[in-house]
């Protein structure tokens, strides 16, 4: 391989990047604001949840109860209901999530050291909201029964629980480094689908297939650009995660830049790849956006847990690329995992690295048809 003239090829590149418009908006615009929009739009903390409550018992231990749900920060009670007729209503019109029912025998029954129930009425049309309001009123009735049974006795047994790596369970933490993957496999695969295509429709193909460059160096040098501006928005998608969104980063970079490398070399393989078989911007940049941002959206772990999801979509998930960047990003970032544990995903990437260069190198012709 020519060096010069791999340089010359991607001065070549690098110049027509710089004067199009469009190129520099996908490249250096385009991967931030989507990593802030999304970051700041997806999130599965749910906070400030409208409830109801029905207190038939009326005393001290029924209103502790109800100041037990005001106070976690999760409820917020905006009505008081006179009879149980009045919840359908309510939770018809959405004016509530959850009802709370609290029994005209709920004091006496803890008086006597018999089983106090209360009942829970959810709204289960937003299944996610509902199953995440059951989990935090069944823990709010858990630590009020745990407290009252101390103001009589010790507990037997206590449990003590700590999360690792994400020890606030902020959604965040757990969205913004599968959402670097997810932008950056779009965003690559965007940008070199441009590449080849502009080749064909500004009428210079004629020039590059007259040069006596081989395809490998073509396609190299074409490349080089890209890799370097892609690393560029890691880098920067990452610092924002960091700072703007409070990511921890606890990993080492140097690994994290390996990696990052075989992805990129990858994605950007794919789009040239789509570029050179299109052979239109429009149809290549559509190609692109087709082959990246579904699957790595819906089948690389990112949102939705592979292990649940049937079979044949499990195995669907091991040819998509953003699956093992996702897990590279969030094992470097939160639990600052080596080589050792990332082994198997790093081999997968370079695998993908190879397939995506010798597909765009096989997809190029320097023939004129």
């Amino acid at each position: 391989m020519n060096r010069t003239r791999v340089a010359a090829i991607s001065r070549k590149e690098f110049l027509q990047i710089r004067r199009d418009a469009r190129s520099l908006y996908l490249a250096f615009v385009l991967p931030l604001v989507l990593l802030v929009l999304f970051g700041y739009a997806i999130s599965f903390d749910i906070r400030d949840i409208r409830m109801a409550v029905l207190d038939e018992s009326g005393t001290a231990r029924s209103r502790a109860l109800v100041d037990a749900f005001r106070s976690s920060g999760y409820f917020t009670v905006t009505r008081n209901l006179e009879r149980l007729g009045d919840a359908d209503g309510i939770l018809d019109r959405g004016a509530a999530k959850l009802v709370l029912v609290i029994p005209r025998s709920f004091a006496d029954d803890l008086a006597a050291g018999r089983p106090a129930a209360v009942q829970a009425l959810l709204d289960g049309a937003d299944a996610n909201t509902a199953t995440i309001a059951q989990n935090y009123a069944q823990a709010i009735v858990n630590g009020f029964a745990a407290s009252v049974v101390l103001d009589a006795r010790a507990l037997p047994v206590t449990v003590e629980s700590r999360i690792w790596y994400n020890e606030t369970l902020a959604s965040r933490n757990m969205i913004v480094p599968g959402l670097v993957a997810v932008v950056m496999s779009i965003i690559a695969a965007m940008l070199t689908a441009l590449t080849i295509a502009r080749e064909w429709e500004r009428g210079t193909m004629e020039q590059l297939a007259a040069t006596p460059v081989p395809r490998l160096e073509i396609i190299v040098g074409k490349l080089l650009p890209y890799v370097g501006i892609g690393l560029f928005d890691v880098a920067v998608a990452i610092g924002v995660g960091v700072l703007l969104f409070k990511v921890p980063f606890r990993g080492d970079v140097l690994l994290l830049t390996g990696m990052t490398l075989m992805f990129l070399l990858g994605a950007l393989g794919l789009g040239m790849f789509i570029s050179a078989a299109m052979k239109s911007q429009v149809l290549a940049t559509q190609t692109a956006m087709l082959a990246t941002f579904l699957p790595a959206l819906l089948l690389s772990g990112f949102i939705f847990s592979i292990a649940t999801m049937p079979w044949a979509l499990r195995a669907v998930s091991r040819i998509v690329p953003a699956r093992y960047y996702v897990s590279v990003t969030k094992g470097v970032l939160l639990k600052g995992v080596g080589v050792d544990v990332l082994l198997v995903d790093g081999i997968a990437m370079v695998v993908f690295a190879v397939a995506g260069l010798a597909l765009a190198i096989r997809a190029f012709r320097k023939e004129i048809a």
